[in-house]
Order: C-alpha cells, then sequence, then structure tokens
C-alpha cells in the first residue's frame, strides 16, 4: 500500500531528473523564442511574436465529379495543422532543491556534468566509442539533453571540445575518444 522508503527515495530522485529535463526544454524554447523576436527586427529589438496562419489545404475532389474514394486522383483526407503555440518568457516553476543558481548557470551545470560524465564513460571503456554508444551509457545514469535528437546534441557537443583538442579527440564521423 505505501512506498518503502528507498523507493520514496528513488521515486524522488526519477521526478527531479524529469523536472531538471522540463526545466532545460523550457530554458532552450525562451532562448529560441527570444533569439527569433531579436532576429525579426533589424536593430536586433525585441518584438511581440506575431501567429502564423495555418497552412491552406488544397481543394479536395469533388465526389459528384465521378472520382471514386479509392481512385488514385482521389486524396486522402488530412488533419489541420494546429497553429504554432508562442510560448511567453517565464521562469521555470522552481529549481532543484539546494540550487540558488539562474537558468543560464544551471544549464551550463548540467552540460559540465554530462561532458564529465561523457569523459568518465571513454576513460572506463579504454577505446574511442561512438557518440550513439556513449548516449546509451549517459542515459542509463539517468542524465538527459534537451532535443529531439540526443545523440545529434551529444555529438555537436563533442564535436565543439574536440576542436580544442583539451580532453576529446575526434576520430572520425561521431566517433570520440580521450585526448590524452
Amino acid at each position: 500500500m505505501f512506498l518503502s522508503e528507498a523507493e520514496t527515495e528513488a521515486r524522488l530522485d526519477d521526478l527531479r531528473r524529469q523536472r531538471a529535463a522540463l526545466d532545460r526544454a523550457i530554458a532552450e524554447h525562451e532562448l529560441y523564442l527570444d533569439l527569433g523576436r531579436r532576429l525579426a527586427r533589424p536593430g536586433g529589438a525585441a518584438e511581440p511574436a506575431r501567429s502564423v496562419p495555418a497552412p491552406v489545404e488544397p481543394p479536395r475532389p469533388d465526389p459528384a465529379s465521378g472520382a471514386a474514394a479509392g481512385s488514385p486522383r482521389a486524396e486522402p483526407a488530412r488533419s489541420p495543422i494546429p497553429e504554432p503555440m508562442v510560448a511567453t518568457a517565464r521562469p521555470p516553476a522552481g529549481d532543484p532543491p539546494g540550487s540558488s543558481a539562474p537558468d543560464g548557470a544551471t544549464a551550463r551545470q548540467e552540460g559540465r556534468r554530462l561532458i564529465e560524465a561523457a569523459e568518465d564513460i571513454l576513460a572506463e571503456a579504454g577505446r574511442p566509442m561512438h557518440a550513439a554508444e556513449i548516449w546509451e551509457r549517459l542515459a542509463a545514469r539517468g542524465l538527459t539533453l534537451p532535443g529531439h535528437d540526443p545523440v545529434a546534441a551529444l555529438n555537436t557537443r563533442l564535436w565543439k571540445r574536440a576542436k580544442g583538442g583539451t580532453v576529446f579527440r575526434r576520430l572520425g564521423d561521431a566517433v570520440y575518444g580521450l585526448a590524452s
């Protein structure tokens, strides 16, 4: 009926990770929204977001014109595409416990933690690894990355750090090893 203390702590840890992932996603969307507003004006000043009209559907064939429903000329029914949602800038619902850092600092801390974990994974493996393989091990440790393609996001982060040559070395397309 009730959760044990260990189960409760595990659930709390899982919820905190989910909250951190949501906070990062919110911060990313706010950043893109702000960037879009700045780029929309020549002077770079913020501009209120405008609603984009939904795409116009092509005319459907008239059933009385002789086009059968199963014929190749009949177009399938399309679901209407909703208008994009416009986010409003607002602070995240809550910071992780014990964190008084602003959003940018929290995101940097998460990024550093992710890169340190990737470095640990490569050191433990003792061999170069593909970004997808590194991501699998990062996800198994409970780490997350914002965006639709976390492997691509990780690849970009590793690639940028490999350019400096301090920690990582790029050995091929999305294949990384330790520099030393």
